[in-house]
């Protein structure tokens, strides 16, 4: 590693998971009122108290909620969104390399789009299995209306809400929603993760750009599309199972017929614009950051083994 650059060192797995987590809740940071009112707009029609407040497109959307509940509305749930993304991105994005190097064979320089998609879909289910509950808790102070001091909260804080849906739900009810979540996170990750790999790996394969800002870009730009595209259907019936009261739904398919017979097809995208909006921002941010962080964090480590 003498006279090598922090850039030119491939940085390890705990720098990795480390720089994934804290890019990914910085990303939340920025663009969870995004998320917030993509959240609203696909249980529209659903949620019986989100009735009396008409969402139309994302700002509308934002601009109604700060109206009727407040300046900080948008942002419910970001404790559990960053507690989430924490233990969620660590593992899907921060691992991925690693779990493609495992699945490539041994002496190969070259992981195939079938090694890059399989590894995708293992980092993703196992970051789902982690960070399930955070989803749950997340979703459910995105979804809840908070109409003024005369309404009623269900949850007075993110550590109430852990301990009530497990009173009330059981301890699988922090887990309610896993198959479609992880469903949803294989196609993301996937999409997310082996787009923004292609892309990246092709932009400097063939010279377009260097390895610096507008390949990251780029890259994130396409895999933020590209899994908002794929994702949408499923992340709606996701959504709306996790939120629903007990009982209402049988399944995730039940979610999904009901929602087919009651509203039409269309259904699975609502909140596709706030979808793209926050997965383009998100990714964006995230993997620009993910870069930056990685090179630094190389670099403190490389000037500590220094010996001078």
């Amino acid at each position: 590693m003498v006279g090598l650059k922090s850039s030119e060192v491939p940085p390890t797995t705990a720098v990795k998971f480390l720089g994934a987590g804290t890019a990914a809740c910085f990303a939340d940071l920025l663009t969870f009122p995004l998320d917030t009112a993509k959240v609203r707009l696909q249980i529209q029609g659903e949620n019986q108290a989100a009735r009396s407040a008409r969402y139309h497109g994302v700002l509308g959307t934002i601009l109604t909620m700060v109206r009727t509940e407040g300046p900080r509305s948008p942002y419910n749930g970001l404790v559990a969104g960053l507690q989430r993304q924490m233990s969620f991105a660590s593992i899907r994005i921060g691992l991925y390399d690693s779990v493609k190097q495992f699945y490539t064979p041994k002496g190969s320089d070259y992981s195939s789009i079938t090694t890059r998609i399989l590894a995708g879909c293992t980092t993703g289910a196992m970051a789902v299995t982690c960070a399930q509950p955070t989803d749950v808790v997340k979703v459910r102070f995105q979804a809840s209306v908070h109409l003024g001091p005369g309404s009623n909260r269900k949850y007075t804080g993110t550590m109430d809400a852990y301990r009530t849906i497990a009173r009330e739900e059981g301890i699988r009810g922090l887990w309610k929603g896993t198959l479609p979540n992880i469903t949803r996170n294989a196609i993301v990750n996937c999409a997310e993760m082996v787009t923004y790999d292609i892309i990246k790996e092709k932009l400097l394969d063939y010279h377009l750009l260097t390895d610096n800002f507008p390949c990251h870009f780029a890259s994130a730009f396409g895999a933020g599309f590209c899994a908002t595209v794929v994702a949408s259907p499923v992340d709606v019936v996701k959504t709306r199972y996790m939120n629903s009261p007990p009982g209402q739904y049988h399944s995730p398919l039940d979610c999904m017929m009901k929602m087919v017979a009651q509203e039409g097809p269309t259904a699975f995208y609502k909140g596709f614009t706030p979808s793209f909006l926050r997965l383009g921002a998100w990714n964006v941010v995230m993997f620009v950051t993910y870069e930056q962080l990685k090179r630094a964090l190389m670099k403190v480590q490389m000037l500590r083994e220094s010996p001078f």
